[in-house]
């Protein structure tokens, strides 16, 4: 009777520890990234009463009497199935959709792993943890134009909050119309700018003139230097040579050095009509600063976005996998440290040899699920009711043989 005792109590320890698991899953239904922990029994060593004995001659074999001693917690490991994805609208919310942790990196330098990607600038640009302020881990570019080294050290994530970015003119493009009935010796006059490496504007003005029938030439007057001829069809008024040239800006006063652009005139026309030859298009921008910066989806590339329109690769994010995920070791605050039976971390770009694409605007979800909870829940209650019963069943029988007595 004092061993069904002793039984029961450890079946009541080991299913109060199965509650508080439970308790915890229930609390966290809502925790960014969360993952379920499930309980799994054993029992425990059981007493030999009678050893077995094997088939002997005529008489058969007897199996061995044994009585277990309760049972105990075999284990509690976790559940890294995905959890599903909630749109957030927030650039700065990522969310892992597959295998992988982001990495984050403490003041101290310690690394932690996480599924929580809830990302926020600092006041010094840094990317970093909205709960814990713990600065999230990638690569920087480096060259032109940049390139991530995935082979070096994680680093610490910056957005270059008070950079500016300019683009030099590399190339412009003309269109309309030369009128045909020009007098060759009136020169049509197309103005237009182009911006050199420090994003300052230089107006550079190009005289065309009628030379003869269907030819032309241009040469720039002012702003730099350049010329060419054009020949257009007879037949089209389309332009049949002369397409392209080059334009020679020198260098500024400001000390941005001198650069050439292409010109691209094959949707010049010579038609019986107006002149309307205009710059409809170059590739140069003007100097703009940082607004705000964006992450690629599944790639995780950080771009940070200019008010001129421009955007400049600034970061790679990495993630990390294991093979066994459930061997890391819980830390708090939606954090995971590298534990003895989780093997090497897995680093490397987001989307590739099995590791999670980064899905920006979203987070993940706790993978909480209530119905089965509330049923283990259930289970849970069942079984430390029914061993507390053996405990005061067992009083009872005890109860009675001290009654014996009287």
């Amino acid at each position: 009777m004092l061993r069904s005792m002793f039984t029961a109590i450890s079946a009541l320890n080991a299913h109060q520890t199965w509650m508080d698991v439970i308790g915890n899953n229930l609390a966290n239904v809502n925790t960014t990234g969360y993952k379920t922990s499930f309980v799994r029994f054993q029992d425990q060593i059981s007493q030999l009463l009678r050893p077995g004995s094997s088939p002997t001659g005529t008489r058969g074999g007897v199996d061995p009497m044994q009585v277990g001693l309760g049972m105990r917690v075999g284990s509690i490991t976790q559940n890294f199935t995905q959890g599903a994805l909630t749109s957030t609208g927030r650039m700065g919310d990522l969310a892992l959709q597959g295998d992988g942790f982001f990495n984050y990196r403490d003041g101290a330098g310690t690394l932690f792993y996480s599924r929580d990607g809830s990302i926020d600038l600092d006041a010094d640009g840094y990317m970093v943890n909205t709960n814990t302020g713990y600065r999230i881990q990638g690569w920087l570019p480096t060259g032109t134009p940049p390139v991530v080294n995935t082979g070096t050290a994680l680093t610490d994530i910056r957005i270059p909050i008070n950079s500016t970015l300019a683009r030099q003119t590399s190339s412009l493009t003309m269109r309309g119309n030369l009128n045909a009935l020009q007098p060759m010796a009136t020169p049509v006059t197309v103005t237009f700018g182009a911006y050199d490496a420090f994003g300052a504007l230089h107006n550079v003005d190009v005289q065309v003139t009628r030379t003869g029938a269907n030819a032309w030439s241009w040469t720039t007057v002012t702003g730099g230097t350049g010329s060419g001829t054009l020949t257009f069809n007879p037949a089209t008024g389309a332009l049949s040579a002369g397409g392209t040239g080059t334009i020679n800006v020198p260098a500024s006063a400001s000390g941005a050095q001198a650069f050439s652009f292409t010109v691209d005139l094959t949707s010049l026309t010579q038609l019986e009509t107006d002149n309307s030859a205009y710059a409809a298009f170059q590739d140069g921008v003007a100097a703009g600063t940082v607004t705000g910066y964006t992450v690629e989806t599944k790639t995780g590339q950080v771009y940070a976005q200019y008010s001129n329109g421009l955007q400049n690769l600034v970061a790679q994010l990495a993630v990390t996998s294991f093979v066994n995920p459930a061997g890391l070791n819980k830390v708090g605050q939606n954090l995971y440290q590298q534990g003895v039976n989780a093997g090497e971390p897995n680093t490397g770009l987001p989307d590739s040899n099995g590791r999670g694409a980064i899905i920006p605007g979203s987070v993940e979800a706790s993978n909480v699920d209530l119905s089965q909870e509330f049923t283990n829940m259930i289970l849970a209650q069942r079984g430390f009711q029914a061993s507390s019963r053996v405990i005061t069943t067992s009083d009872e029988m005890l109860q009675e043989l001290v009654n014996l007595k009287r």
